[in-house]
Order: structure tokens, then C-alpha cells, then sequence
């Protein structure tokens, strides 16, 4: 069993890799040693699992059948070993994270902060990403999206109220325009938008009244990707932007901004931690869920 183990990670780095060069210097072995693996994991099996010429290898159809069995089994390995530090008394290790940049900044990095401080050794990685990614295949720890985006088949754990947005803009911008009077309105106004990088679109603003909601394409002056030049850029009196309320909740009461269309105000689903079954009791996973329902509980 212990030679097979070998053997199968040895083809699943040369399968990866498309390369004997590539998979020995990441294995820290020679070639022909990686060869010779190989043949006698073939010879075992019985079948070929490599298609090689002098440019090029690829796995063949039995190959990448087998490939798809042992690149989760292995992972899923490597992470329980990771995770097998923190049972200690010091925990260590790495989380990995995806979420999107508002979750990161107004959900996750209270929680995160209070974790690398209380846990010296434990280390966080933090990939932000519009899109819902898929935290297995992507190595994850854990996700971080807003409730109606998570996959029905991941443990989902709420982390904040409702995202409440507001429509929002300078004194002076609405002095000279005008307030909209109904979202339809705004097509006429400059507006701040975002492009979901993960996506390509532009972001559609949604407004809510007497529990009907609209949705409204508007035309934009200036367009980014990540929320805090939207935010410099309304607070600088180029348009009206759409923002969430503890963005800009400072800036109304010290009247730097102005909120408009307030009988629209619409809130999104709240955050949700999301993760795998049988990720369910991992060691530093709990100490994150724990930091998280600390700081939910205190709103």
C-alpha cells in the first residue's frame, strides 16, 4: 500500500504538470527515477496511464479517470494534515479564504484579525472573488458570500444582518442635478459604478419599495472594479453611487454625503460562512466560526 501511495502521487504530479521535467523538480527526484515509478505503477495496474513523446505528456483515457479519482483524495489529505497542528495547544496553520471584498472588509476581517492575534502561528490567506467559487476544487478552507448565492449542498452559516444599500451623493452634485425621484430617474444622472470582475457585467442596482423590487441599468460616468474608488469618487462630487450603508453612514453624518431615493432603500441577502460536510469540525475553521459569531452576536 505504501509503495501504490507513492506511486499514485508521483503520477498525479507528472499527470498536473504535463512534464517529467516540471514533476521532478517539484518531487526533488530525477527523471529517469520518475520513469521508473511509473513503469512499475503501470506494470502493477496493468494499464497505461501515460501517453509520452520527446515534446509532450498527457494521461491517457485510464490516466485521467484516475487522475480525477486521486486529485480530491489527496487533497482532502493534505488538508486534515494541515489541520492536524491545531489540535494543539498552540494552534498553526493556514486558513485559505475566498469571499468578495465588501464580506472581506465589513464581515471578515473583524473576525480574522481578532484570530491571527489571539493565535500567533496561525496564518490566513484571503482570495477576493465576486463570483461563487467552488472552495473545493479551489483548495479552500472556507467561502464567504451573501446567503442567496451559496450552493445548497455546503453547510452555511449566518455571519452579518442584511446588507442594507443607499443611493448617496455630495450636497453640491445634487444642488446642481437635482434628486432623482424614482430609480428610473437616474438614467439621466452620472453614476459611479462597479464591473464585477469575476463576471464582466456591470453591477444592476436594486430598489425596494412597499416589497416590490426594481432593477435599474444605469449609465456610468465612471466605472470600477473594487468598491473604495466608488466610494473616493462620490465623495469627490462626480455622480451618484450605490453603496452599502456602513460605507457611507460616516460620511451622511458628518454631511459629506446625502442620501436620495430613501423610500427605495434595498437590502441584499446577509453573509454566510460556507463550507463542506466533512470540513464540519475542522480545528481552525472553528476557531474562525467561533471569532465570527462572536462579533455577529455583538450587532
Amino acid at each position: 500500500m505504501k509503495e501504490n501511495l507513492n506511486d499514485l502521487h508521483t503520477f498525479m504530479v507528472v499527470a498536473q504538470e504535463r512534464s517529467f521535467t516540471r514533476a521532478a523538480a517539484k518531487l526533488r527526484t530525477s527523471q529517469s527515477a520518475i520513469s521508473q515509478t511509473l513503469r512499475n505503477l503501470e506494470d502493477r495496474i496493468g494499464i497505461k496511464l501515460l501517453s509520452r513523446t520527446t515534446r509532450s505528456v498527457a494521461p491517457t483515457e485510464a490516466g485521467a479517470y484516475l487522475l480525477n479519482l486521486l486529485q480530491p483524495a489527496i487533497q482532502e489529505i493534505e488538508h486534515g494534515i494541515n489541520q492536524i497542528s491545531s489540535l494543539k495547544n498552540d494552534p498553526a496553520g493556514t486558513l485559505r479564504i475566498s469571499a468578495d471584498e465588501y464580506g472581506i472588509q465589513s464581515v471578515l476581517w473583524p473576525a480574522v484579525e481578532k484570530v491571527i492575534q489571539q493565535f500567533p502561528k496561525v496564518s490566513v490567506e484571503i482570495i477576493s472573488d465576486y463570483g461563487l467559487v467552488d472552495i473545493v476544487e479551489g483548495r479552500f478552507d472556507v467561502g464567504l458570500r451573501r446567503g442567496g448565492l451559496v450552493s445548497k449542498d455546503m453547510i452555511a452559516l449566518q455571519v452579518s444582518e442584511p446588507i442594507q444599500m443607499l443611493t448617496v451623493a455630495t450636497k453640491e452634485y445634487l444642488a446642481r442635478y437635482g434628486h432623482p425621484k424614482h430609480p428610473k430617474d437616474l438614467v439621466e444622472h452620472q453614476c459611479i459604478n462597479l464591473r464585477l470582475p469575476t463576471h464582466g457585467e456591470l453591477y444592476r442596482w436594486q430598489f425596494t419599495k412597499q416589497g416590490k423590487t426594481q432593477t435599474i441599468t444605469v449609465n456610468a460616468k465612471v466605472v470600477f472594479t473594487t468598491l473604495s474608488p466608488v466610494l473616493q469618487a462620490v465623495r469627490s462630487g462626480v455622480g451618484i453611487a450605490y453603496l452599502p450603508i456602513d460605507m457611507v453612514q460616516p460620511y451622511i453624518e458628518n454631511g459629506e454625503l446625502e442620501e436620495t431615493l430613501k423610500d427605495w432603500r434595498h437590502s441584499y441577502e446577509p453573509y454566510h460562512l460556507y463550507y463542506p460536510h466533512r470540513r464540519e469540525q475542522a480545528p481552525l475553521l472553528n476557531i474562525l466560526i467561533n471569532a465570527l459569531k462572536e462579533n455577529f452576536n455583538k450587532i
